[in-house]
């Protein structure tokens, strides 16, 4: 048996391949190595992976944010041999997951659009090219913390079409200093801004909604897609939530600047699971 594993901050998604073909799966709160002590992680798999568990583990693939150093990787394949002695354990960043599942194993730009963003160059093995990251305070074109900003400044700034701003109003009543609590003294101000994307997504039809989308998208390939070498020769692959249910705004824009976007996908968990069919041993 094989367990794959993709990690986010609220969610861990699990799948265990089984020699006869048949996968299991299970779901169980996230885990952040920077944010989290390593003994919550343990408890999770003690509490939700290893009753599912019920062969012998040869290979652990663990996907995950925060975990692209090397130092956190290694907290992270201790927690796994602590109940899987004899497992060969990979533990490869978000980044590796989305290349993986979404090129399986052809070259291609893999993007995520989720809360935050990301990209990279894929060579069909390893990601070879990375925009830098600069997060969701200097950059994160495209995420939903980013939407969710442009949202917030023009409702501050009036700049937010009547009819829409009386909507936007009645759904979230909060005062400017209340909104500013919320992003600057609050956990996860990203999470926050990037909720009133839902909000967006509802109202998209609305030309003010289409356009702030359509510009955010299009800072994000300008911004991190057309700096790779080649990238008109090369399909563009996306996962997470915004780029899945955004996806005609996301295709239509990239038809506009001749970019040729193939998959989107809400997450990578299924396309990492064709990908890793071939370790069952």
């Amino acid at each position: 048996m094989i367990i794959v594993a993709d990690s986010g901050g609220s969610k861990i998604d699990w799948r265990l391949l089984r020699k006869d073909g048949t996968i299991a799966q299970a779901q169980s709160p996230g885990f952040n190595p920077y944010y989290q002590p390593i003994e919550h992680l343990k408890d999770i798999l003690k509490d939700s992976l290893l009753p599912v568990a019920n062969e012998p583990v040869t290979k652990i693939f663990f996907y995950g944010t925060g975990v692209s150093s090397e130092k956190n990787q290694r907290i992270i394949q201790e927690a796994f041999l602590t109940h899987f002695k004899d497992a060969q354990i990979e533990v490869g960043w978000d980044l590796l997951a989305a290349a993986r599942a979404l090129c399986g194993r052809e070259p291609g730009i893999a993007c995520i659009l989720g809360t935050g963003s990301n990209s990279c160059l894929y060579n069909g093995e390893k990601i070879i090219g990375n925009v830098a990251n600069l997060g969701w305070i200097l950059a994160d074109e495209g995420s939903g913390t980013s939407l969710g900003k442009k949202l917030i400044f023009d409702r501050f700034r009036k700049k937010m079409p009547a009819k829409l701003e009386e909507q936007f109003n009645a759904r979230f009543p909060w005062s400017r200093e209340e909104v500013l609590e919320k992003v600057y003294q609050q956990e996860k101000p990203g999470a926050f801004l990037a909720s009133f994307a839902k909000f967006i997504f509802q109202h998209l039809k609305e030309p003010y909604c289409y356009q702030l989308v359509y510009d955010s998208f299009s800072e994000f390939y300008e911004n991190n897609v057309m700096k790779y070498e080649n990238y008109q020769n090369l399909k563009v692959h996306f996962t997470g939530s915004i780029a899945f249910y955004f996806s005609d705004v996301l295709r239509q824009v990239a038809n506009d600047k001749g970019i040729t976007v193939k998959n989107i996908l809400e997450g990578p968990i299924a396309g990492l699971t064709l990908f890793h069919q071939k370790d069952i041993q």
